[in-house]
C-alpha cells in the first residue's frame, strides 16, 4: 500500500499536501481500495469556506457513497475538474491525478492535528 511520506493525513482517511497556505486535498489508497470503483466525486463547496471536519464533498463508488471531510479550515479554492469526466482517476492515481480539491487555510495551526505517515500506517494496521 501506497503511503508517502511527504504528505500528512487524517483519521477519516484524507491524504494532505500543504504548500504555504494551500492545502491540496485526496483520499488515501487505502481509502479509495475499501471504496472501490468511484464513479463520482462531487464538491458543491467551490469558493465555500468552511471548519475543519465539516462535509465539502461526497464520494460515490459502486457500492457505496461516503462523505468527504475538510482536514483543515479554509476557503475551498479549487476542484478537480477532470474528476468530473474521470473519477477513476481517483482509484488510478489518488496521490496524484486524483486530487480532489484545493484549500487557502485559516488556521495554519490545525495542520499540528494531522497523522505523519507512520501514524496513519499504525491506523489502518500497516
Amino acid at each position: 500500500m501506497n503511503i508517502p511520506s511527504e504528505l500528512k493525513y487524517t483519521k477519516d482517511h484524507e491524504w494532505v499536501r500543504l504548500d504555504g497556505d494551500i492545502a491540496t486535498v485526496g483520499i488515501t489508497d487505502f481509502a479509495q481500495g475499501e471504496l472501490g470503483d468511484i464513479v463520482y466525486v462531487e464538491v458543491e463547496t467551490l469558493d465555500e469556506t468552511l471548519d475543519k471536519d465539516e462535509v465539502f464533498g461526497t464520494v460515490e463508488a459502486v457500492k457505496t457513497v461516503s462523505d468527504l471531510f475538510l482536514p483543515l479550515s479554509g476557503q475551498i479554492v479549487e476542484f478537480n475538474e477532470a474528476l468530473e469526466d474521470e473519477p477513476e482517476k481517483v482509484n488510478a492515481d489518488p496521490y496524484g491525478e486524483g486530487w480532489m480539491i484545493k484549500v487557502k487555510v485559516s488556521n495554519p495551526e490545525e495542520a499540528g492535528t494531522l497523522l505523519e505517515d507512520a501514524e496513519y500506517k499504525a491506523l489502518i494496521g500497516g
